[in-house]
């Protein structure tokens, strides 16, 4: 077995470089939009926090921002916490829920389509987290096609 003789890393090392960027930051001309869908279960996979920073991020570049939730989505929008509601039972463990609340905060729009809410997952309008605007299924096609109407940039993702 040959020998290691690099020395290991450490924390504070770099080990890409994060400085190097190729394109230019694009912010949002007065009143553009942005729409970020998503079809995911919360902690089934990355794409549910990373949708919700990739919000945040078009926030950030001046997007007058919504996040539209359904299907297995609408469990991001949930309350949660254990041993009680809004109780953190580990690190992380409320980063969809707390994303949420800083989107809302931030002046962004969270939706939440209520069959998904009730028939899918058994939970009515008040399990919702404070500010999340539940819509009905029929909304859910007419949110995304004003979006399109208005020439917004619509992010669309899928899982199962």
């Amino acid at each position: 077995m040959p020998e290691v003789t690099m020395p290991f890393h450490k924390d504070g090392d770099f080990l890409v470089d994060y400085e190097d960027k190729k394109f230019e930051d694009v912010k949002a001309a007065p009143g553009e939009k942005a729409l970020v869908t998503f079809h995911t279960v919360a902690f089934e996979g990355s794409i549910g926090l990373v949708n919700l920073l990739q919000a945040s991020r078009l926030m950030s570049k001046g997007f007058e921002t919504s996040v539209l939730l359904y299907g297995p989505g609408v469990t991001l929008a949930v309350q949660r916490g254990f041993p009680t509601l809004g109780a953190e039972a580990f690190p992380g463990h409320l980063n969809f829920n707390n994303r949420i609340k800083k989107i809302i905060a931030d002046g962004g729009k969270v939706y939440a389509c209520r069959f998904a809410l009730q028939a899918l997952y058994g939970h009515g309008e008040p399990s919702l987290i404070e500010g999340v605007i539940p819509i009905s299924p029929l909304d859910v096609l007419d949110l995304i096609l004003l979006h399109r109407k208005d020439n917004a940039f619509i992010l669309n993702t899928w899982t199962l």
